[in-house]
């Protein structure tokens, strides 16, 4: 992969740059119901303008070079770090309007930006007094974020390089036999879900506005909120199960969810993370039921409804709370940074390890068991259900899953043990932090505020990032960046 290549010989990168331009302009809507915040709209506006002129330039300045190496095809290196390189480019211009209309300084921005961009949740500012136009901008940033960039520019500009880049996001699974119709056919559920999630939202109590914003923000998994005190600070049970639906149905893969409209029922109970995911939802919801009874005194019917809703926004990677978890016993704490862990569904907005990956594990292990404990039978081959119908567990499949977690781990333990230190915080609370950003949850025991130092914002940025991209998307669009450095430079 080439320098040139790279800079001439594609236009994707410039396309997904005007995209970021054009989502940066959306906060602009909410002035026609908030004319009093007219003030904040430059900020937005020259945001936007600068990202599609720089966009523009890329995609039809260099169009003739283009088109006089139309043979040039994208490389996977070329294709990671486009997505990484246009990734980066939205967490800095999603920070901008809070910079220049003089809400957060650059380093708290940026964190808002990426925790907005990567469906997280964490947050630095005071939702109860700030703007309507920057909770909108922060909870756009999460519905859009939980799509993805190549998913959203697919919908409406398909390019010969779309597939390529499509993968290379992290999308797995085809709804339809191609790529622009499966991507609409997204587009539009994911719509339709956002107007029902708002609508029942505002027809159990909740404002209007603040029914958008948690419908956008339950929907991509992201967890913002217009409340200091989340979805416990409405104490309302109709918001509560609406929230529950919504959580389930952004942390379920968009097939999976395409299967239900088809009524293909048969084959939806036979997928493995889906009853993975149940099985971890009732087991989990009913040991921390029992703890809460027991240790803090709550009762049965009580401890049931904040068992259940925490511990799904705990493996749904949502992160909205009703409680706090200040007084949570240790050993509840440790379940839900397991869960955190763990994560959503694969092809959902959801972060973590992915039940997929941990359902496909389970069936090595238990399989690896079976052949050591009885040799003499024979083992056939390892099947399993996905929504395209059934698979079989390859050797490739075994290994990637394995690096892949392994991985995972690795960064959980280091960024875990180097937030402890930077923040001087208990191990445990550091642990709980980092799972959440890692796992894009946005769930917090305290650690993060306005008071946060800089490293530990750095640390929790590096989580945020790893965790929706995947790691190893910033890994090989690190490595290609600097190969091309390494190019550019030793041909000067």
């Amino acid at each position: 992969m080439k320098f040139k290549n790279f800079l001439l010989k594609s236009n994707s990168l410039g396309k997904l740059i005007i995209l970021v331009g054009v989502l940066i302009l959306m906060p602009l809507s909410v002035l026609v119901f908030f004319p009093e915040e007219l003030e904040y709209a430059l900020a937005f506006l020259l945001s936007s303008l600068f990202s599609i002129i720089l966009g523009a330039s890329l995609c039809f300045g260099l169009k003739r070079d283009n088109d006089r190496d139309n043979h040039w095809k994208m490389t996977m290196q070329h294709g990671y770090l486009t997505v990484f390189l246009a990734w980066v480019y939205a967490f800095v211009v999603g920070a901008v309007p809070f910079v220049l209309a003089n809400q957060l300084s650059f380093s708290h921005a940026f964190f808002e930006s990426v925790s907005g961009w990567t469906t997280t949740g964490l947050s630095l500012i005071d939702v109860e007094v700030s703007p309507k136009i920057f909770l909108f901008h922060r909870s756009f940033m999460q519905f859009c974020g939980g799509l993805g960039f190549v998913m959203v520019m697919t919908i409406f500009v398909y390019g010969k390089q779309s597939m390529n880049l499509y993968t290379t996001e992290g999308h797995q699974d085809m709804l339809m036999p191609n790529l622009k119709k499966s991507a609409r056919a997204i587009l539009i559920m994911y719509l339709s879900l956002l107007i029902i999630g708002t609508t029942l939202y505002a027809l159990v109590g909740m404002p209007l506005f603040d029914s958008l914003m948690h419908a956008m923000s339950a929907l991509s998994t992201g967890g913002f909120s217009t409340q200091t005190e989340s979805i416990g600070y409405y104490n309302n049970l109709g918001i509560e199960i609406i929230t529950l639906a919504l959580m389930v149905l952004g942390t379920t893969n968009f097939a999976i969810l395409m299967l239900l409209c088809k009524r293909k029922f048969k084959l939806v109970s036979r997928i493995g993370e889906l009853k993975l995911m149940s099985i971890l939802i009732i087991v989990s919801t009913i040991l921390t039921s029992l703890a809460l009874i027991n240790e803090l005194y709550f009762k049965v019917g009580e401890s049931f409804r904040i068992a259940l809703f925490n511990i799904l926004s705990a493996v749904s990677t949502t992160g909205y709370s009703t409680v706090s978890y200040v007084n949570w016993p240790s050993h509840l704490i440790g379940l839900l940074i397991l869960l955190m862990i763990i994560g959503g569904g694969l092809g959902s907005t959801a972060g973590g390890i992915k039940l997929n990956r941990i359902y496909l594990l389970y069936r090595v292990t238990i399989e690896n068991l079976r052949k050591r404990m009885s040799s003499s039978r024979k083992i056939s081959s390892l099947n399993y259900y996905r929504p395209e119908g059934k698979m079989t567990i390859g050797n490739n499949i075994i290994t990637d899953i394995i690096g892949f977690i392994s991985i995972y781990l690795f960064v959980f333990f280091v960024g875990s043990f180097s937030l402890a230190w930077a923040e001087g915080s208990s191990l445990s609370d550091a642990l709980f932090e980092f799972a959440s950003a890692l796992g894009t949850v946005g769930l917090s025991i305290g650690i993060t505020d306005p008071s946060l130092s800089v490293m530990g914002l750095i640390i929790l940025i590096i989580g945020m990032i790893l965790g929706r991209l995947e790691i190893f998307i910033v890994i090989i669009g690190i490595y290609s960046g600097i190969l091309l450095a390494k190019q550019k430079f030793s041909k000067g």
